[in-house]
């Protein structure tokens, strides 16, 4: 089945959990997280009255990223969680008072279904989809430490190839925030690779307060990065495949180094100030 895979409609008596673990050891010294993993929508909540077309793009979810997931977690013997919701029902990779957290529009497109909900579904959409997946990685991360094996956190994205008709030239990009010992060495090792263009903090930025990074490694001083990588070079099987090759060659030797593994902490003041002049 291509990584793209069409809308997921699930019958209610056998609604799944929102939440993925893929179960790995702590040793291997990385966990990996897939935020906009799936485009499935649970019956109650029905299509949010958009037709099945807009739940193939990448306003419903991040296109090969959860294929590029389990075979990197695979490779590495790390555990990972994904979600499997759509971001159009919530997006975990936002705060809870970020104002696009319920999107009710996306790339153009008007979600009907999220058009007048309210702060009391919206509450109910965080207890069901929001809270479970951060809690999953919240006790992931709390073993991985109890067990003396502080994890980099690392959370894989995909990107559209054109944004508001202009092309990026990115076939890759590492976004990262107040925290670099992680995401400078892995910018270095993909620099290196045959005919990568890379993206460094592109094409977005990487300082989101509030988003998964923020709340789960720079709030502990875990290294982390977040992988994005262009939906078109991913939207098989076969070239996520390589693409987790890749990464698992590069992600290896850098979760090994120990000074990637010692919690850094950065007070509220620093966080700011290295957020403003990004370093």
């Amino acid at each position: 089945m291509p990584a793209s895979a069409a809308l997921e409609l699930v019958d209610p008596s056998l609604e799944p959990h929102p939440v993925e673990i893929i179960p790995g050891s702590v040793e291997s010294g990385i966990l990996i997280l897939c935020d906009h993993a799936s485009n499935a929508v649970p019956p109650d909540l029905g299509d949010l009255g958009l037709p099945e077309s807009e739940f193939q793009r990448h306003i419903a979810y991040d296109i090969g990223a959860a294929a590029v997931t389990r075979s990197l977690a695979q490779r590495l013997g790390a555990p990972a969680i994904l979600t499997q919701f759509s971001r159009l029902i919530i997006d975990p990779n936002r705060g809870r008072d970020d104002p696009t957290l319920v999107m009710r529009l996306s790339d153009g497109a008007v979600v009907p279904g999220n058009a007048r909900v309210d702060d009391t579904e919206v509450q109910q959409r965080i207890a069901r989809f929001y809270d479970p997946y951060d809690h999953a990685i919240a006790d992931a991360i709390h073993r991985a430490m109890v067990a003396g094996h502080p994890p980099v956190i690392v959370t894989v994205h995909s990107f559209t190839p054109v944004w508001r008709g202009w092309p990026r030239p990115w076939h890759v990009g590492i976004l990262w925030d107040a925290d670099d010992r992680f995401a400078k060495p892995l910018l270095e090792g993909l620099q290196t690779e045959d005919g990568l263009v890379v993206g460094d903090n592109e094409p977005y930025d990487g300082a989101l307060a509030g988003d998964t990074i923020d709340r789960h490694a720079t709030v502990r001083g875990l290294a982390n990065a977040l992988i994005e990588i262009r939906q078109d070079l991913i939207a098989s099987d076969e070239d996520a495949q390589e693409w987790s090759e890749r990464f698992a060659r590069l992600l290896e030797p850098l979760a090994r180094r120990p000074e990637l593994r010692a919690p850094r902490i950065f007070g509220t003041r620093t966080r700011d100030r290295l957020r403003q002049h990004g370093g």
